[in-house]
């Protein structure tokens, strides 16, 4: 079963922060590799740029993070994944109107929902509630 991880599981996996335990954890028990789009190279790098930014990393350890994660994509442990983005947004646009009234999410969390789907996995890893809620009610089970 494809898995599809969103950007904060990402970041979780490549820095210490209170998620990373359990990222860890999943990322031993599940050797398969995990899409990695366009829509997270943006969101990860910029997340550990915007860390040095809030100096809660120090440059070197977001460059040695970027460098993990390069490392990762050589190794096939991420794999770059192309995305038809017009079909993402027609369906993040369907999930938008039908649920973000009841379930409070935001459009990147959206636009990763829809893209999943587009990229035909079955499960998601997210530590966000709101996030996995619109997962389910689009058919994703969560693989956490």
């Amino acid at each position: 079963m494809r898995v599809y991880a969103d950007s904060s599981f990402l970041v979780s996996c490549y820095l210490v922060d209170s998620n990373t335990s359990r990222a860890k954890a999943f990322l031993l028990k599940h050797q398969a590799p995990l899409p990695f789009t366009s829509l997270h190279d943006l969101e990860v790098r910029n997340a550990l740029r915007l860390g040095v930014f809030r100096q809660l990393l120090t440059e070197q350890q977001a460059r040695e993070a970027s460098n993990t994660i390069d490392g990762d994509l050589r190794s096939g442990r991420l794999v770059r994944t192309v995305v038809k983005w017009p079909a993402v947004f027609r369906l993040a646009s369907r999930l938008s109107a039908e649920h973000s009234a009841t379930t409070g999410t935001r459009s990147l969390d959206i636009l990763h929902v829809a893209t999943a789907r587009a990229v035909r996995c079955a499960q998601f890893a997210s530590f966000d509630a709101r996030q996995q809620t619109l997962a389910a009610a689009a058919g994703l089970t969560s693989a956490l």
